[in-house]
Order: structure tokens, then C-alpha cells, then sequence
């Protein structure tokens, strides 16, 4: 078998939910192929996003030592 019917098989197996989640991957792997050059470091890291309280850099370190503690932690 070739890659594309190995690849083709496996998709072949999902449900609707991993087919959505597969396109996603698969239009951001086709659009990183498409720019040219490699994403560096920083490019990627900025991509990442934090779902966290407003203070949260600036406490860093009391919330990693659970001196402070995210208000729906405490319920």
C-alpha cells in the first residue's frame, strides 16, 4: 500500500469529531508547507494562548505555590 491509501484507510475509520480535528491539523500543516521557510521559535510561541486570571504573570510564583489560587479552584 501506498502512503496516501494507508493514510486514506485511517481516515476512513474516524468519526465526524476526529475528522474536524484532522482538517485543522491538516490546513495548518499545508499553510506552514506553503510559507517557505521554517516558523522560528518565537513566531510559534506566540501562537500559544493562555486561558488564566488577568494577574496571572504578575503572580506567577504564588500561584505555581498555591499561595494564590484561581477563583473557581476554590468552589
Amino acid at each position: 500500500m501506498t502512503a496516501r491509501e494507508l493514510i486514506q484507510a485511517e481516515i476512513d475509520n474516524l468519526d465526524d469529531a476526529a475528522l474536524n480535528e484532522l482538517y485543522v491539523l491538516v490546513q495548518d500543516f499545508v499553510q506552514s508547507r506553503q510559507k517557505g521557510k521554517p516558523q522560528s521559535l518565537m513566531a510559534k510561541l506566540k501562537t500559544i494562548k493562555i486561558e488564566a486570571p488577568e494577574d496571572f504573570a504578575a503572580n506567577l510564583d504564588l500561584y505555581l505555590s498555591g499561595e494564590k489560587r484561581v477563583e473557581s479552584d476554590l468552589r
